[in-house]
Formats: C-alpha cells, structure tokens, sequence
C-alpha cells in the first residue's frame, strides 16, 4: 500500500532546445531562463523537487545543472533542487562534492545531488576520458565522493584521479 503521507512530487527537466513558434531553434540562453521560472511555478505550486539534468551537446542547453539550480533557489523558497543527474564518471568528485555544498548552502538545505554514470556518452571524450573505462570510472569517483560525505579528512588513491592524503574538504 501507498504511503499518502510520505509521497512526494517531482518534476525534472534536461533542458532540451526546441523549435519556437516560427520554426527556428530556441538559444540555450532562452531555455535556461525559461527552467528557472519554471523552478519558480514548480514551488508556488507546492510541488517537492525540481530536477534538472546535464547534457554536454547542442541539442540540451544545461551542462552545469547545479549553476541553473543556484539561479532557482534565489527565487523560490521550499522546493527541493536536484539533479538528474550529475554525470560523476567524468566530473571531478572533489569539485561535485564542493558545488553541492556551496548549492546546500545557499537553498538553505534544500540540493539534492543524483549521481550517474551518463547515457549519453559525448562527455568522456570531451574531458578527455577513454569509453572503456566506462565503469571504472564511475565506481571510482563514487568511492571517492562517498569518502569526502563521510570523513572529515580524506586519504584515497585511484587510477584517474590525483591521491588526497588527510584532505579536508
């Protein structure tokens, strides 16, 4: 049985570019501003999350979703703000981690981060990452980012990332 009480709403977007009226493409600029009054009529309707998500190609306007997330909690006052998702396996996990907090820290509690690997995969080669190190990857920076969640100074060592020892975040 469904709890009532405790079910939430969400909605996300990936911040698609499509055709205006007249035919011809909407600017990333246009789109972006468009899901932050989006993010905006999500909270005057009491809805529980707000999801955006990245993309590193034309056809998607986001690549930095905690960027556009930022612009939305400094308009709204108690929507979640989420990814969906942050592409982790060719991000910086150390820089993920501190974007969030400075996102944490401005909603007043409200950023919530989704972690994925990516479906699309035009990122790897855009920072310079190998495709058959799909999962590595991730399950690499995914030990590193839950080390940085749980303990005040961090010592680690991977393959694609520089090591941290006794690293406070």
């Amino acid at each position: 049985m469904v709890d009532i009480e405790h079910l939430q709403f969400g909605l996300e977007t990936f911040g698609d570019i499509v055709a205006n009226e007249d035919g011809s493409l909407q600017t990333a600029a246009a789109s972006i501003r468009q899901i932050v009054r989006e993010g905006k009529l999500a909270d005057d309707l009491g809805i529980d999350v707000f999801g955006v998500g990245e993309h590193h190609r034309p056809d998607y306007s986001v690549s930095s979703p905690e960027t556009v997330l930022a612009a939305i909690s400094a308009v709204t006052k108690q929507v979640k703000l989420a990814t969906a998702v942050t592409v982790l396996s060719s991000d910086d996990p150390v820089r993920v981690y501190e974007r969030f907090a400075t996102l944490d820290a401005l909603s007043n509690g409200r950023a919530q981060v989704m972690l994925g690997r990516g479906s699309f995969t035009e990122s790897f080669p855009l920072f310079g990452y190998d495709l058959t190190d799909y999962d590595d990857l991730f399950n690499e920076k995914l030990g590193l980012y839950d080390a940085l969640r749980n303990e005040k100074a961090v010592t680690w060592s991977g393959k694609f990332r520089a090591a941290l020892k006794n690293q406070e975040v």
